[in-house]
C-alpha cells in the first residue's frame, strides 16, 4: 500500500465505486476511475498495467462479457429471421388474450423464456414489447401494468436461463450443477417474484385502469401467419439450444461451453431463416456491438478486484466482521451479506456477485454456509438490487412499456424485494 497505509484503504476505491455506480455517470468511466486509483493506492507499476489487462481479457469476467456480447448478437438473429416475432405470437395465441389476466400471463410467460433463452433483460425485452403491446392495449393493459410485469417477469428469465450470465456465474462461484442450481436457488426465487408480479399487476391494472392508457398504438395483425423460413429457423433455434444445452448438462460443461451453444445456434438458425453468411455476420456483429461497453467494464473489474484482493483489503473486512458472527450464526450472516449486496451496492449483478463472494467467502467457508444458501444469498444480493430503487433496469423497462409511473413501479419493486429478502431469512434457518 502506498505510504505504508493499513490494507483497509484500499477498499477506498470500492466505496467510490459505490457511490458513483449511483450518480449519473457511464459504468465503464466508473470502473476506470476505480482502477486508476486502486493502482495508484496499490503502488501497480504502469509499464506492466498493459500486461495486467490483457491477462483480464482471459479473466472469468472478461469471459461473461463476451457471452452477453453472444446473446446480444444472437438476440439480433432472432429479430432479422423472425424467430422472435413468431415465439411471441405462438404463446400470445395459445394462452388466448381475450381477458385482462390472460394478457398478464401471456406477456410473463413470453417475456420469461425469451429472456431466459438470451440471457438479455433490456434487449429481449426490447424484442417483445414492440409486438405485444398492441395485443395487450386492446384488452386494456395500462402501461403501468405492462411496466411492472416487463420487469418482474423477465428479470426471472434470467435467474433460471442456462447459459444467463448472472447464472453461470453463480455456479462458477459456488461450484453447483445447472440441476442443482435451479432446484435449490434459481426456482424457488423466481417462484416468489412470478407470484409477487401476477397478483401486484393486477392491483396496478385495477388502480390505474382509466387513469393511464396506451394511446396511438400501431394495427396489430391478429391473424398473422409465419412464413415457412420463420418457421423453420424457429425449429431450428429451439432444437440447437435443446440439444446443446442437454449436452452441456450431461458433461457437466463449464461457463466457456456457453460460447458454443449461442455461436452454433445463432448460425444455423440464421441460414436456416434465409439469411447469406454475409447478412448474418452483419446481423451477429451489429447485435454484438451494442453490449461491447459492458465487456470493457468487465475486463476492467478485473484489475480492480486484484489490486483490492492483493492489498489484503478483504481480508481485514473479513477480521473486523469474524467477532460480529461469534455465534456462527448463518442467519445473522445472511442477512448482513444480503442487504449489503441488495442496498449497499449497484452495477451489473455478475460484477457485484463478484464483489461480495470475494469479501465474504471466507466468512462463507468458516460459517459452513451451504453452496444453495450461497447462491441464494448472491442472487437475490446482485438482482434484486434492481426492484429495491429506481435505477437503470427499472427506468429502461418502464421505457420500454411507455410508462411514466413511477409510484406503482416502486411500489412493485419493494414489494418483491421485501418477499425475497424475507425469503432467504426463512431459507437461511435451514443452513
Amino acid at each position: 500500500m502506498i505510504f505504508g497505509l493499513s490494507p483497509l484503504f484500499a477498499l477506498i476505491p470500492l466505496v467510490l465505486y459505490i457511490v458513483l455506480a449511483f450518480r449519473d455517470i457511464h459504468p465503464v468511466l466508473n470502473v476506470v476511475i476505480c482502477v486508476v486509483l486502486s493502482a495508484i493506492m496499490t503502488q501497480q507499476s504502469f509499464s506492466e498495467m498493459g500486461g495486467i489487462l490483457g491477462d483480464a481479457l482471459g479473466s472469468f469476467l472478461g469471459l461473461i462479457g463476451f457471452i452477453i456480447m453472444l446473446g446480444s448478437a444472437l438476440g439480433a438473429v432472432l429479430r432479422a429471421t423472425g424467430v422472435a416475432e413468431f415465439i411471441i405470437y405462438a404463446f400470445t395465441k395459445k394462452i388466448g388474450i381475450n381477458t385482462e389476466k390472460k394478457a398478464v400471463l401471456a406477456t410473463m410467460a413470453t417475456s420469461i423464456v425469451v429472456v431466459a433463452l438470451l440471457g438479455t433483460l433490456a434487449g429481449a425485452n426490447a424484442i417483445i414489447a414492440p409486438m405485444i403491446i398492441p395485443m395487450v392495449a386492446m384488452i386494456g393493459l395500462t402501461p403501468s401494468t405492462m411496466a411492472a410485469v416487463l420487469m418482474g417477469a423477465g428479470m426471472t428469465g434470467l435467474f433460471i436461463g442456462p447459459y444467463s450470465p448472472q447464472v453461470i456465474t453463480i455456479m462458477e462461484l459456488t461450484h453447483m450443477s445447472y440441476g442443482t442450481y435451479v432446484t435449490g436457488v434459481g426456482l424457488p426465487v423466481a417462484a416468489i417474484c412470478w407470484v409477487v408480479t401476477y397478483f401486484m399487476a393486477l392491483r396496478i391494472q385495477k388502480k390505474t385502469k382509466g387513469i393511464y392508457a396506451y394511446t396511438d398504438v400501431e394495427e396489430v395483425n391478429m391473424e398473422y401467419i409465419a412464413t415457412p423460413q420463420s418457421k423453420r429457423a424457429t425449429t431450428v433455434f429451439f432444437t440447437c439450444m435443446a440439444v446443446l444445452i442437454g449436452y452441456g448438462i450431461y458433461l457437466q460443461a463449464g461457463s466457456s461451453y456457453a460460447i458454443m451453444v449461442i455461436s452454433v445456434t445463432a448460425v444455423l438458425t440464421g441460414i436456416a431463416g434465409g439469411l447469406s453468411l454475409n447478412k448474418l455476420f452483419d446481423e451477429m456483429i451489429d447485435g454484438a456491438a451494442k453490449m461491447v461497453w459492458l465487456f470493457i467494464m468487465f475486463v476492467l473489474f478485473t484489475p480492480f478486484i486484484n489490486f483490492i484482493t492483493e492489498a489484503g483489503a478483504f481480508d481485514e473486512l473479513v477480521n473486523l466482521l469474524t467477532p460480529l458472527f461469534q455465534s456462527n450464526s448463518i442467519v445473522s450472516f445472511s442477512a448482513v451479506t444480503t442487504l449489503t449486496g441488495v442496498f449497499g451496492i449497484s452495477g451489473a449483478a455478475t460484477a457485484e456477485s463478484i464483489l461480495l463472494d470475494s469479501m465474504f467467502k471466507p466468512l462463507v467457508e468458516n460459517l459452513g454456509v451451504s453452496a444453495t444458501l450461497w447462491g441464494t444469498i448472491l442472487l437475490v444480493a446482485s438482482q434484486i438490487t434492481s426492484f429495491a430503487y429506481p435505477e437503470a433496469d427499472m427506468l429502461g423497462q418502464m421505457g420500454l412499456a411507455r410508462s411514466k409511473d413511477m409510484k406503482n413501479m416502486v411500489k412493485f419493486g419493494v414489494t418483491v424485494a421485501i418477499c425475497c429478502i424475507i425469503y432467504v431469512f426463512i431459507r437461511s434457518l435451514f443452513g
